[in-house]
């Protein structure tokens, strides 16, 4: 239902290619992931940069692809659909955005051109009092001769403990509104006075707590403008939830697959169990769902190419929100039709509803993106 060009076509047959060959199986993704308790392997990762395609979005003079959104959701629907292990790609893809749009060209040309060569980034928002609120945040930047000092705690912080850099978010000055006197900083990961600790979740080794203790960072690592951090987050909202849609859509293609696979070879009562009316609607109805989702996210997508510099809030949460839920009722809908195969480790299923479930918390909650489109309703 989708018109992709030929490149483009080329492009995701390439992606899927690579893919299988290189973690087409559980036994190569537990090989690349401690066993599955991590989600992204730099291996893997490092191996896609050879090809390009971590640099995808970065312009041509730092080294990239220069390619749009419609190519950078085509690499992470193709990606997560065969569960390629590079769960960091999300996280890094948002951060690097930020650094092209903000970033002095000294900043700039570091950050983008060791995306391209493999690395990957984290940025570091939400605070244990600042989660949907984001704004509300007391992580404090005091200004010094030369640069700032930092003191506070962040939380939830995806890729910490493998990025190359840390985009934070910080409270440069105190006002009566809570949305400004914020600033975006530099932080290499490996600055004095900078705790990464890592958070055990459901999902396996994903994000992590921060702790910064007097840390010193000279007047070049601020982003962007000192006050202005809260415009500049907007600014990346669009490629940020394309970017969680992409991937979310992926997981449920798979799901889907591995679902039909099952229900087409089990049988019960003499024949296969998805022949029965109970199951074959439900999948029929989920089929509908994903292609719907698909639709959506592309359509976003070739929107955001077609005009880069429109913020799209009620198109961009649309996006998200259908292709996390989406993803969520799939997974789930999943493991009921596979029964207790569903629940037991030896098959994907588990797995792939643990990745799904979390989509709807993070990168706004799914509550936050209905109050979004809402409000650009006039409610």
């Amino acid at each position: 239902m989708i018109s992709f060009t030929e490149e483009q076509t080329a492009f995701a047959a390439a992606v899927a290619d690579f893919c299988r060959r290189e973690a087409g199986t559980r036994e190569q993704r537990d090989a690349l992931t401690d066993g599955g308790a991590e989600l992204h392997s730099q291996e893997l990762y490092r191996k896609m940069a050879v090809l390009g395609w971590t640099g995808l979005l970065v312009p041509e003079e730092y080294g990239g692809a220069g390619a749009g959104n419609v190519e950078m959701c085509i690499l992470l629907e193709e990606a997560m659909r065969a569960m390629a292990p590079i769960g960091g790609i999300g996280p890094t893809l948002i951060t690097a955005a930020a650094y092209q749009k903000f970033a002095d060209e000294q900043t700039k040309k570091q950050v983008l051109t060791g995306v391209v060569d493999g690395d990957s980034l984290s940025i570091s928002m939400s605070e244990p009092e600042a989660g949907s609120d984001v704004a509300n945040l007391s992580c404090r930047a005091e200004k010094v001769d030369g640069g700032w000092i930092i003191n506070g705690q962040k939380t939830w912080c995806s890729n910490a403990h493998f990025a190359t850099s840390i985009l934070l978010i910080a409270r440069t000055e105190k006002t009566d509104k809570k949305h400004e006197g914020l600033t975006q900083f530099h932080i290499p990961a490996d600055t004095p006075g900078l705790k990464i600790q890592g958070i055990d979740t459901l999902g396996g080794r994903e994000v992590n707590d921060l702790y910064f203790t007097d840390v010193r960072v000279p007047d070049s690592a601020v982003v962007g403008q000192v006050g202005n951090g809260w415009k500049q987050l907007m600014a990346g909202l669009n490629t940020e939830r394309l970017i969680l849609a992409a991937m979310q859509l992926g997981v449920a293609e798979r799901s889907f697959a591995d679902t039909l696979q099952f229900i087409t070879e089990r049988k019960q009562f003499g024949r296969p169990i998805g022949t029965f009316q109970a199951l074959r609607h439900r999948m029929a109805d989920l089929a509908t769902e994903i292609e719907c989702t698909k639709l959506l996210v592309y359509s976003v997508a070739a929107q955001a190419d077609a005009h880069p510099d429109k913020l799209l809030p009620r198109e961009a949460s649309m996006a998200k929100l259908k292709a996390t839920e989406t993803s969520k009722r799939m997974t789930i809908d999943a493991m009921q039709m596979m029964g207790g195969y569903g629940y037991a480790t030896e098959f994907d299923a588990e797995r792939l509803m643990r990745g799904a479930i979390i989509s709807t918390v993070y990168g706004g909650t799914n509550e936050i993106q209905r109050d979004i489109i809402g409000k650009t309703y006039g409610l």
